[in-house]
């Protein structure tokens, strides 16, 4: 049956409760039910939950007072003016609604005008409270800020009336009238003037990262961490990221596979779907064409775990070695069947950068690539692995050679030709999950060098000298696309340093 450790496999010997994730519905679910492959197009659905965004509009209506300073900065002077910018924002929101290319819920906005109101609206359940100050107290704005939940703030200049806390934000809310920052949980980066893109980037951000906290994540022979550095880092993905981690023993895993061959139909629906596969235009088979069909039914396996642990998140440990006796095959290829269908699949089981590939998954909505660096060097590094999506933009499948696995020359490993002059984001982990490194780069190549088969040469955005000094961990993270302001602004939410290079 599938398990939830009593010890990080293979790892760092911290001791976890087994009674307390045993004690969980779902893994009590796990626990009680009999494996059975899935009906014929039956699979687990991928889970990507919206991010709740409740807007509110804080203001203040003064009245003219004899010899006296009445009035406040700001251009919502009467009621009429008060519509008209409800019906400005709601505009706005609508736009972010129809454009964003994340799942984002955004509830009806409230207009208030007292501390009372907002801390009424806290109560309520959503993920983001997006604050637009345009008056009021200071009160009220802090009365939304609860533990969490998550605020931003916006403010106009020239997109609107002009708000008072254009003015105040920095001095009044974020520090207090001092020189540090006083507001539990914000900072200069959650205050927005004007722009509508960057407002969007930081609820992209904070999508992601509420799709990353608490991820359950399977875990073929146990979850561990790359080199010495790496033992502690299962716990580490429990702590900070909040992952709930279930063990599949290998034994367990042999036994189901052995069932899969059993089942007839399984078995004609995989090898017809591996011969389909291999028909697709792009697709060059430089291995024996068994492995294929054997790498087919593993992925009806993986499917199969997947489905009865109630998540789309799967990661192979010792799978250089222990799972192709057991296989007949390699995992690398089901795993980039597995990526471009939109779920994350993982080799090695290295909980240090695992949550370095779930984070941008859910920013981008993309695939990404696990992969092992080289030395920069002239303003290049070069990054392999022996699997790879190939559905890296998310949308179109890159030509692949389904070769061997480079080191043990057995099996079915996909050479993905990733595209020259695609912009990529690169995310370094630290082994103690202190602080990241980050870059962008662009795709150079798609060599053919006797190292793993996935590979390419990436043009370093940025100081290649730097990027060797700082290096850390040992995986990298790979993604198309340029998310390096959704990652730091991430990181910060869960105590991680951010550094770009």
């Amino acid at each position: 049956m599938l398990q939830t450790p009593d010890r990080c496999a293979a790892c760092c010997g911290t001791p976890i409760s087994r009674r307390r994730l045993l004690a969980t519905p779902a893994a009590a679910a796990l626990a009680a039910r009999s494996w059975a492959a899935p009906p014929e197009g039956a699979r687990q659905p991928l889970m990507r939950k919206p991010l709740r965004v409740q807007p509110v509009l804080v203001y203040q209506i003064y009245k003219p007072r004899e010899q006296a300073s009445w009035r406040p900065w700001g251009g919502l002077m009467e009621e009429r003016d008060v519509a008209a910018e409800k019906e400005r924002i709601g505009k706005e929101l609508a736009q972010i609604r129809s454009t964003a290319d994340f799942p984002v819920e955004i509830l009806g906005l409230e207009a208030v005008t007292s501390t009372s109101e907002t801390a009424e609206i806290a109560k309520r359940d959503y993920d983001v409270g997006l604050m637009y100050a345009a008056s009021g107290p200071g009160q009220a704005y802090e009365a939304m800020n609860v533990p969490g939940k998550w605020n931003l703030m916006f403010v106009r200049h020239r997109s609107g009336p002009v708000y008072l806390w254009y003015e105040i934000a920095h001095p009044r809310y974020l520090r207090k009238t001092v020189d540090e920052f006083g507001e539990p949980g914000m900072d200069w980066q959650d205050v927005v003037v004007d722009s509508l893109d960057d407002l969007v980037w930081r609820l992209r951000s904070l999508a992601g990262l509420k799709n990353t906290l608490g991820k359950r994540i399977v875990c073929v022979g146990g979850a561990g961490g790359w080199g010495k550095g790496g033992q502690q880092a299962p716990y580490l993905a429990e702590r900070v990221w909040k992952f709930e981690l279930v063990t599949v023993p290998y034994e367990e895993l042999g036994s189901r596979i052995e069932a899969a061959r059993r089942d007839e139909t399984l078995v004609s629906r995989a090898h017809a779907e591996a011969d389909r596969y291999l028909r697709q235009r792009g697709v060059r088979l430089e291995t024996d064409a068994e492995f294929v069909r054997n790498a087919f039914v593993l992925n009806e396996v993986f499917h199969g775990l997947l489905a009865q642990a109630g998540t789309d998140a799967i990661t192979i440990h010792h799978c250089m070695g222990t799972i192709m006796p057991v296989s007949r095959t390699t995992a690398c290829l089901p795993l980039t069947l597995l990526n471009d269908d939109g779920y994350l699949a993982f080799c090695e089981s290295d909980f240090v950068v695992i949550p370095a590939g779930v984070l941008p998954h859910y920013v981008s909505g993309k695939p990404v690539f696990l992969n092992n660096p080289t030395y920069p060097h002239h303003g290049v590094v070069t990054q392999a692995h022996c699997t790879a999506p190939r559905k890296m933009d998310g949308e179109r499948l890159e030509p692949v050679r389904i070769l061997t696995h480079f080191e043990s020359d057995y099996g079915a490993a996909p050479k993905v030709e990733m595209r020259k002059g695609q912009v990529i984001t690169n995310l370094i982990p630290d082994f103690s999950a202190r602080r990241w490194v980050g870059f962008e780069g662009e795709i150079l190549d798609s060599p053919f060098l006797p190292i793993c088969r996935s590979q390419i040469d990436v043009r370093i955005k940025g100081s290649a000298e730097k990027l060797v000094a700082e290096m850390q961990g040992f995986h990298w993270m790979t993604c198309y696309g340029s998310y390096l302001r959704e990652t730091g602004y991430a990181l910060k939410r869960v105590g991680i340093d951010w550094l770009v290079v």
